[in-house]
């Protein structure tokens, strides 16, 4: 249970004010209705985690940890330098 609360939180946290929430807001003030878009981007984000939960299913069993880490780490930092540079 304890997997789940700091997965809820933590995606919860890193997901306020992204990109995806700026598109979300966009769409639903040009569509003016709640309920589609809604379900779409739930749907979207759902699908999203899916792939996420079952690469790390699937690289935590043929990785290490901390090699996981840290090659999740060098991604987020270079696609952020690439977002800065414009490249993204």
């Amino acid at each position: 249970m304890k997997a789940f609360w700091v997965t809820l939180v933590t995606v919860f946290l890193a997901e306020l004010g992204d990109k995806t929430q700026l598109a979300a807001l966009m769409l639903a003030a040009r569509e003016k209705r709640f309920l589609p878009v809604f379900a779409g981007a739930a749907l979207a984000l759902v699908l999203a985690s899916a792939v996420g939960v079952a690469a790390g299913r699937f690289l935590g069993d043929l990785l290490p940890v901390k090699l996981l880490r840290l090659l999740s780490g060098t991604i987020f930092i270079l696609l952020g330098i690439f977002m800065l540079w414009g490249k993204i």
